[in-house]
Protein backbone atom coordinates (compact mmCIF):
# COMPACT_ATOMS: atom_id res chain seq x y z
CA UNK A 1 0.00 0.00 0.00
CA UNK A 2 2.81 1.93 0.87
CA UNK A 3 4.81 2.28 -3.05
CA UNK A 4 0.92 3.42 -4.19
CA UNK A 5 0.84 7.65 -4.79
CA UNK A 6 -2.31 8.60 -2.69
CA UNK A 7 -3.03 11.44 -4.33
CA UNK A 8 -3.86 9.42 -7.29
CA UNK A 9 -5.77 7.05 -5.33
CA UNK A 10 -8.16 10.44 -3.71
CA UNK A 11 -8.49 11.31 -7.26
CA UNK A 12 -9.97 7.85 -8.47
CA UNK A 13 -11.93 7.51 -4.83
CA UNK A 14 -13.54 11.54 -5.97
CA UNK A 15 -14.37 9.80 -9.11
CA UNK A 16 -16.01 6.58 -7.88
CA UNK A 17 -18.22 8.91 -4.76
CA UNK A 18 -19.60 10.80 -7.73
CA UNK A 19 -21.19 7.75 -9.17
CA UNK A 20 -22.07 5.91 -6.33
CA UNK A 21 -23.58 9.06 -5.00
CA UNK A 22 -25.41 9.77 -8.09
CA UNK A 23 -25.61 6.40 -9.81
CA UNK A 24 -29.47 5.31 -9.25
CA UNK A 25 -31.18 8.32 -7.68
CA UNK A 26 -34.55 7.09 -6.91
CA UNK A 27 -36.45 10.21 -8.05
CA UNK A 28 -35.95 13.87 -10.01
CA UNK A 29 -32.39 15.87 -8.34
CA UNK A 30 -31.55 18.91 -8.19
CA UNK A 31 -30.74 20.15 -12.11
CA UNK A 32 -26.96 20.69 -11.37
CA UNK A 33 -26.69 16.69 -9.84
CA UNK A 34 -28.68 15.57 -12.92
CA UNK A 35 -26.49 14.50 -16.46
CA UNK A 36 -26.77 17.39 -18.76
CA UNK A 37 -29.24 16.71 -21.19
CA UNK A 38 -26.78 17.89 -24.23
CA UNK A 39 -24.83 20.91 -24.04
CA UNK A 40 -22.81 22.05 -20.87
CA UNK A 41 -21.78 20.38 -17.70
CA UNK A 42 -22.71 19.39 -14.47
CA UNK A 43 -21.57 17.73 -11.12
CA UNK A 44 -22.23 14.08 -12.65
CA UNK A 45 -20.69 14.62 -15.63
CA UNK A 46 -16.91 15.30 -14.65
CA UNK A 47 -16.83 11.96 -12.80
CA UNK A 48 -16.49 9.55 -15.75
CA UNK A 49 -13.83 11.47 -17.37
CA UNK A 50 -12.08 11.72 -14.08
CA UNK A 51 -11.96 8.22 -14.22
CA UNK A 52 -10.75 8.02 -17.32
CA UNK A 53 -7.89 10.32 -16.47
CA UNK A 54 -7.17 8.21 -13.38
CA UNK A 55 -6.64 5.06 -15.36
CA UNK A 56 -4.38 6.90 -18.06
CA UNK A 57 -2.24 8.12 -14.36
CA UNK A 58 -2.06 4.79 -13.43
CA UNK A 59 -1.05 3.08 -16.47
CA UNK A 60 2.05 5.46 -16.56
CA UNK A 61 2.90 4.62 -13.29
CA UNK A 62 2.46 1.32 -13.77
CA UNK A 63 4.21 0.82 -17.20
CA UNK A 64 7.55 2.71 -15.21
CA UNK A 65 7.97 -0.63 -13.77
CA UNK A 66 7.03 -3.00 -16.70
CA UNK A 67 5.80 -2.88 -20.00
CA UNK A 68 2.18 -4.56 -20.82
CA UNK A 69 2.28 -6.69 -24.09
CA UNK A 70 -0.08 -6.11 -26.42
CA UNK A 71 -2.11 -8.78 -25.21
CA UNK A 72 -2.30 -8.30 -22.00
CA UNK A 73 -3.64 -4.67 -22.67
CA UNK A 74 -6.21 -5.91 -25.05
CA UNK A 75 -6.42 -8.79 -22.42
CA UNK A 76 -7.69 -6.46 -20.00
CA UNK A 77 -10.09 -4.36 -21.96
CA UNK A 78 -11.76 -7.12 -23.45
CA UNK A 79 -12.33 -7.96 -19.49
CA UNK A 80 -13.98 -4.83 -18.69
CA UNK A 81 -15.55 -4.96 -21.66
CA UNK A 82 -17.39 -8.11 -21.23
CA UNK A 83 -17.98 -6.91 -17.41
CA UNK A 84 -20.38 -3.65 -18.98
CA UNK A 85 -22.17 -6.44 -21.02
CA UNK A 86 -23.21 -8.15 -18.12
CA UNK A 87 -24.41 -5.50 -16.18
CA UNK A 88 -26.39 -4.35 -19.31
CA UNK A 89 -27.95 -7.28 -19.16
CA UNK A 90 -28.34 -8.50 -15.50
CA UNK A 91 -31.59 -6.89 -15.31
CA UNK A 92 -33.46 -8.57 -18.03
CA UNK A 93 -31.51 -12.14 -17.02
CA UNK A 94 -33.21 -11.28 -13.27
CA UNK A 95 -36.82 -10.65 -14.73
CA UNK A 96 -36.09 -13.84 -16.69
CA UNK A 97 -35.45 -16.13 -13.83
CA UNK A 98 -37.68 -14.75 -10.85
CA UNK A 99 -40.15 -13.09 -12.37
CA UNK A 100 -43.35 -14.07 -14.05
CA UNK A 101 -44.25 -10.46 -15.04
CA UNK A 102 -42.90 -6.82 -15.29
CA UNK A 103 -45.41 -4.50 -15.29
CA UNK A 104 -44.42 -3.11 -11.69
CA UNK A 105 -40.59 -2.79 -12.20
CA UNK A 106 -40.02 0.94 -12.52
CA UNK A 107 -36.27 0.47 -13.68
CA UNK A 108 -35.53 3.01 -16.58
CA UNK A 109 -33.59 0.22 -18.90
CA UNK A 110 -36.66 -2.44 -18.55
CA UNK A 111 -39.41 0.02 -19.19
CA UNK A 112 -41.77 -2.74 -21.69
CA UNK A 113 -39.81 -5.62 -21.11
CA UNK A 114 -41.18 -9.23 -20.28
CA UNK A 115 -39.42 -12.33 -19.84
CA UNK A 116 -41.09 -13.70 -23.27
CA UNK A 117 -38.96 -11.04 -24.83
CA UNK A 118 -35.62 -11.95 -23.46
CA UNK A 119 -34.21 -13.08 -26.88
CA UNK A 120 -35.04 -9.66 -28.34
CA UNK A 121 -34.22 -7.71 -25.53
CA UNK A 122 -30.92 -8.83 -25.45
CA UNK A 123 -29.59 -9.80 -28.89
CA UNK A 124 -31.44 -7.77 -31.32
CA UNK A 125 -32.45 -4.71 -28.99
CA UNK A 126 -29.81 -4.80 -26.32
CA UNK A 127 -26.84 -2.21 -26.03
CA UNK A 128 -23.76 -2.70 -27.19
CA UNK A 129 -21.90 0.03 -25.47
CA UNK A 130 -22.17 1.61 -21.93
CA UNK A 131 -19.68 3.02 -19.25
CA UNK A 132 -17.31 0.20 -18.90
CA UNK A 133 -17.62 -0.43 -22.23
CA UNK A 134 -15.94 2.99 -23.67
CA UNK A 135 -13.81 2.74 -20.63
CA UNK A 136 -12.35 -0.47 -22.13
CA UNK A 137 -12.16 0.95 -25.88
CA UNK A 138 -10.30 4.43 -24.49
CA UNK A 139 -8.27 2.78 -22.19
CA UNK A 140 -6.77 0.21 -24.73
CA UNK A 141 -6.47 3.11 -27.26
CA UNK A 142 -4.93 5.77 -24.90
CA UNK A 143 -2.04 3.08 -23.13
CA UNK A 144 -1.30 1.81 -27.05
CA UNK A 145 -0.82 4.93 -28.18
CA UNK A 146 1.52 5.82 -24.99
CA UNK A 147 3.46 2.91 -25.60
CA UNK A 148 4.26 3.26 -29.67
CA UNK A 149 4.83 7.60 -28.79
CA UNK A 150 6.83 7.03 -25.84
CA UNK A 151 7.74 10.67 -25.25
CA UNK A 152 5.80 13.40 -23.64
CA UNK A 153 5.86 15.73 -26.18
CA UNK A 154 4.65 13.31 -28.66
CA UNK A 155 1.95 11.81 -26.34
CA UNK A 156 0.80 15.61 -25.80
CA UNK A 157 1.00 16.21 -29.85
CA UNK A 158 -1.14 13.01 -29.94
CA UNK A 159 -3.90 13.84 -27.57
CA UNK A 160 -4.39 17.19 -29.41
CA UNK A 161 -4.49 15.24 -32.53
CA UNK A 162 -7.46 13.40 -31.16
CA UNK A 163 -9.57 16.33 -30.27
CA UNK A 164 -9.07 17.89 -33.63
CA UNK A 165 -10.07 14.86 -35.60
CA UNK A 166 -13.04 15.01 -33.39
CA UNK A 167 -13.91 18.70 -33.96
CA UNK A 168 -13.53 18.15 -37.44
CA UNK A 169 -15.66 15.58 -38.13
CA UNK A 170 -18.24 17.37 -36.48
CA UNK A 171 -18.02 20.23 -38.86
CA UNK A 172 -17.22 18.82 -41.93
CA UNK A 173 -20.29 16.29 -41.35
CA UNK A 174 -22.86 19.07 -40.35
CA UNK A 175 -21.03 22.16 -41.35
CA UNK A 176 -24.32 24.17 -40.64
CA UNK A 177 -24.94 22.74 -37.25
CA UNK A 178 -22.68 20.46 -36.21
CA UNK A 179 -23.56 19.68 -32.95
CA UNK A 180 -27.41 19.22 -33.68
CA UNK A 181 -28.88 16.34 -31.52
CA UNK A 182 -30.72 14.92 -34.25
CA UNK A 183 -28.39 15.23 -37.26
CA UNK A 184 -24.04 15.22 -36.14
CA UNK A 185 -21.71 12.89 -36.98
CA UNK A 186 -21.23 10.85 -33.92
CA UNK A 187 -24.87 9.69 -34.64
CA UNK A 188 -24.47 8.87 -37.97
CA UNK A 189 -21.36 6.55 -36.64
CA UNK A 190 -23.93 5.08 -34.11
CA UNK A 191 -25.97 4.32 -36.70
CA UNK A 192 -24.14 2.41 -38.68
CA UNK A 193 -22.00 0.90 -35.87
CA UNK A 194 -23.30 -1.02 -33.54
CA UNK A 195 -26.73 -0.22 -35.39
CA UNK A 196 -29.62 1.66 -34.32
CA UNK A 197 -30.93 -1.59 -32.52
CA UNK A 198 -28.47 -1.39 -30.24
CA UNK A 199 -27.89 2.79 -29.44
CA UNK A 200 -29.25 4.12 -26.16
CA UNK A 201 -31.87 6.75 -27.27
CA UNK A 202 -33.55 6.75 -30.68
CA UNK A 203 -30.50 9.12 -32.04
CA UNK A 204 -27.39 8.54 -30.58
CA UNK A 205 -25.77 6.70 -27.90
CA UNK A 206 -23.87 8.83 -25.23
CA UNK A 207 -21.08 6.57 -24.89
CA UNK A 208 -20.96 5.37 -29.08
CA UNK A 209 -17.77 4.66 -30.80
CA UNK A 210 -17.58 8.32 -32.29
CA UNK A 211 -16.35 9.90 -28.64
CA UNK A 212 -13.44 7.43 -28.38
CA UNK A 213 -11.74 10.28 -30.14
CA UNK A 214 -11.89 12.52 -27.16
CA UNK A 215 -12.21 10.37 -24.81
CA UNK A 216 -8.68 8.97 -25.44
CA UNK A 217 -7.29 12.22 -25.55
CA UNK A 218 -8.35 11.84 -21.50
CA UNK A 219 -6.80 9.13 -20.96
CA UNK A 220 -3.44 10.27 -22.72
CA UNK A 221 -3.59 13.32 -20.53
CA UNK A 222 -3.86 11.35 -17.38
CA UNK A 223 -1.30 9.46 -18.73
CA UNK A 224 0.98 12.66 -19.00
CA UNK A 225 -0.14 13.71 -15.36
CA UNK A 226 1.48 10.18 -14.27
CA UNK A 227 4.59 11.11 -15.62
CA UNK A 228 4.98 14.28 -13.86
CA UNK A 229 4.06 12.29 -10.51
CA UNK A 230 6.84 10.14 -11.88
CA UNK A 231 9.52 12.62 -12.09
CA UNK A 232 12.50 13.14 -10.38
CA UNK A 233 11.56 16.54 -9.05
CA UNK A 234 10.38 17.74 -5.84
CA UNK A 235 6.90 18.07 -4.58
CA UNK A 236 7.11 21.25 -4.97
CA UNK A 237 7.95 21.47 -8.74
CA UNK A 238 5.74 18.74 -9.12
CA UNK A 239 2.41 20.57 -7.93
CA UNK A 240 3.15 23.60 -9.55
CA UNK A 241 3.70 21.96 -13.19
CA UNK A 242 0.67 19.76 -12.45
CA UNK A 243 -1.28 22.94 -11.29
CA UNK A 244 -0.16 25.21 -14.60
CA UNK A 245 -1.04 22.24 -16.93
CA UNK A 246 -4.65 21.89 -15.42
CA UNK A 247 -4.57 25.76 -16.03
CA UNK A 248 -3.54 25.72 -19.73
CA UNK A 249 -5.90 22.79 -20.49
CA UNK A 250 -8.60 25.12 -18.54
CA UNK A 251 -7.87 28.38 -20.93
CA UNK A 252 -7.34 26.15 -24.07
CA UNK A 253 -10.45 23.86 -23.39
CA UNK A 254 -12.67 28.00 -22.69
CA UNK A 255 -11.22 28.94 -25.96
CA UNK A 256 -12.39 26.27 -27.69
CA UNK A 257 -15.81 26.76 -26.68
CA UNK A 258 -15.82 29.13 -29.64
CA UNK A 259 -16.07 26.45 -32.09
CA UNK A 260 -17.44 23.33 -30.27
CA UNK A 261 -20.29 22.95 -27.71
CA UNK A 262 -19.35 21.34 -24.06
CA UNK A 263 -20.56 18.20 -24.70
CA UNK A 264 -20.89 14.76 -22.39
CA UNK A 265 -23.07 13.03 -24.54
CA UNK A 266 -20.68 13.80 -27.35
CA UNK A 267 -17.28 13.53 -25.30
CA UNK A 268 -16.53 17.16 -27.12
CA UNK A 269 -13.01 18.52 -27.37
CA UNK A 270 -13.55 21.25 -24.57
CA UNK A 271 -15.38 19.01 -22.44
CA UNK A 272 -12.46 16.34 -22.58
CA UNK A 273 -9.51 19.36 -22.07
CA UNK A 274 -11.98 21.55 -19.32
CA UNK A 275 -12.05 18.04 -17.56
CA UNK A 276 -8.99 16.95 -17.47
CA UNK A 277 -7.41 20.58 -17.00
CA UNK A 278 -10.09 20.34 -13.56
CA UNK A 279 -7.89 16.89 -12.80
CA UNK A 280 -4.75 18.32 -13.08
CA UNK A 281 -5.65 21.19 -10.80
CA UNK A 282 -7.02 18.41 -8.42
CA UNK A 283 -4.44 16.48 -8.61
CA UNK A 284 -2.06 19.11 -7.54
CA UNK A 285 -3.92 19.96 -4.69
CA UNK A 286 -4.21 16.19 -3.20
CA UNK A 287 -0.60 16.30 -4.08
CA UNK A 288 -0.08 19.48 -1.93
CA UNK A 289 -2.46 18.26 1.23
CA UNK A 290 -2.48 14.71 1.38
CA UNK A 291 -0.68 15.08 4.38
CA UNK A 292 -2.57 17.46 6.00
CA UNK A 293 -5.71 16.25 5.07
CA UNK A 294 -5.65 12.81 5.29
CA UNK A 295 -8.12 11.93 7.48
CA UNK A 296 -10.57 14.06 5.57
CA UNK A 297 -9.77 12.44 2.42
CA UNK A 298 -8.66 9.06 3.67
CA UNK A 299 -12.44 8.16 2.44
CA UNK A 300 -11.69 8.80 -0.98
CA UNK A 301 -8.32 7.22 -0.94
CA UNK A 302 -9.66 3.85 0.12
CA UNK A 303 -12.51 4.10 -2.69
CA UNK A 304 -9.75 4.95 -5.04
CA UNK A 305 -8.02 1.45 -4.29
CA UNK A 306 -10.58 -0.29 -5.81
CA UNK A 307 -12.63 1.86 -8.41
CA UNK A 308 -13.83 -0.56 -10.70
CA UNK A 309 -14.35 -3.11 -7.80
CA UNK A 310 -16.60 -0.60 -6.30
CA UNK A 311 -18.72 0.65 -8.84
CA UNK A 312 -19.27 -2.91 -10.50
CA UNK A 313 -20.08 -3.55 -6.90
CA UNK A 314 -22.78 -0.98 -6.95
CA UNK A 315 -24.42 -1.54 -10.42
CA UNK A 316 -24.72 -5.21 -8.97
CA UNK A 317 -26.62 -4.43 -5.51
CA UNK A 318 -28.61 -1.92 -7.26
CA UNK A 319 -30.22 -4.60 -10.07
CA UNK A 320 -30.93 -6.76 -7.07
CA UNK A 321 -32.18 -4.52 -4.95
CA UNK A 322 -34.67 -2.99 -7.63
CA UNK A 323 -35.61 -6.82 -8.71
CA UNK A 324 -36.07 -8.36 -5.70
CA UNK A 325 -38.40 -9.09 -3.85
CA UNK A 326 -40.65 -10.42 -6.76
CA UNK A 327 -43.83 -9.13 -4.50
CA UNK A 328 -41.77 -5.82 -3.55
CA UNK A 329 -43.37 -2.87 -5.82
CA UNK A 330 -40.12 -1.27 -7.10
CA UNK A 331 -38.24 -4.23 -5.00
CA UNK A 332 -36.30 -3.14 -2.09
CA UNK A 333 -34.02 -0.25 -3.08
CA UNK A 334 -37.40 2.06 -3.88
CA UNK A 335 -39.08 0.48 -0.48
CA UNK A 336 -36.25 1.77 1.52
CA UNK A 337 -36.33 5.05 -0.54
CA UNK A 338 -39.89 5.54 0.95
CA UNK A 339 -39.72 4.46 4.42
CA UNK A 340 -36.50 7.30 4.71
CA UNK A 341 -35.98 10.40 2.46
CA UNK A 342 -38.58 10.16 0.51
CA UNK A 343 -40.46 13.95 0.29
CA UNK A 344 -38.18 14.59 2.93
CA UNK A 345 -38.45 18.79 2.59
CA UNK A 346 -38.53 18.43 -1.18
CA UNK A 347 -38.57 15.51 -4.10
CA UNK A 348 -35.19 16.55 -4.95
CA UNK A 349 -34.04 17.24 -0.99
CA UNK A 350 -35.54 13.72 -0.24
CA UNK A 351 -33.65 11.68 -3.24
CA UNK A 352 -30.44 13.10 -2.77
CA UNK A 353 -30.30 13.07 0.95
CA UNK A 354 -30.90 9.16 -0.10
CA UNK A 355 -27.88 8.81 -2.54
CA UNK A 356 -25.72 10.91 -0.03
CA UNK A 357 -26.58 7.85 2.39
CA UNK A 358 -25.98 5.26 -0.20
CA UNK A 359 -22.57 6.67 -0.62
CA UNK A 360 -21.82 7.06 2.83
CA UNK A 361 -23.06 2.97 3.04
CA UNK A 362 -20.14 2.10 1.20
CA UNK A 363 -17.20 4.20 2.85
CA UNK A 364 -16.68 1.37 5.79
CA UNK A 365 -16.21 -1.15 3.42
CA UNK A 366 -13.86 0.67 1.40
CA UNK A 367 -12.39 1.39 4.36
CA UNK A 368 -12.03 -2.18 5.85
CA UNK A 369 -10.40 -3.29 2.52
CA UNK A 370 -8.16 -0.46 2.45
CA UNK A 371 -6.89 -1.89 6.16
CA UNK A 372 -6.43 -5.15 5.59
CA UNK A 373 -4.26 -4.37 2.13
CA UNK A 374 -7.46 -5.97 -0.29
CA UNK A 375 -6.98 -4.97 -3.84
CA UNK A 376 -8.99 -6.31 -6.49
CA UNK A 377 -8.22 -5.13 -10.05
CA UNK A 378 -10.60 -5.34 -12.49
Amino acid sequence: MSKRIYSLDVLRGVAIAIMLWLDAPPENLYTILKHAPWAGMTVTDVAFPMFAFAMGASAAISMSKREPSTKKILRRAAFIFAIGLFLGFLPKVIVLLFHDDYSFLAWQTLKGYVPESFFDAVIVHGRLFGVLQRLAVIYALGILIARAVRNEFGILIAAFALLIVSSAGFHIYAPENPFDEAHNISGAVDFIFPGENHIYTPTHDPEGLYGTFAGTSSVLFGFLAGKILLDNANTRDKIFILGAAGAVLLIVGGLWTNFDIVSKNLWTAPFALINAGGDFVLLALFTKFDAATKKFLQPFGALGTNPLFFFVANQVVIIFMVTLPKDCEGGIYFWLYEHTTQGLISTEFGATLFCVFWLLMWLPIAELFYRMKIIIKL
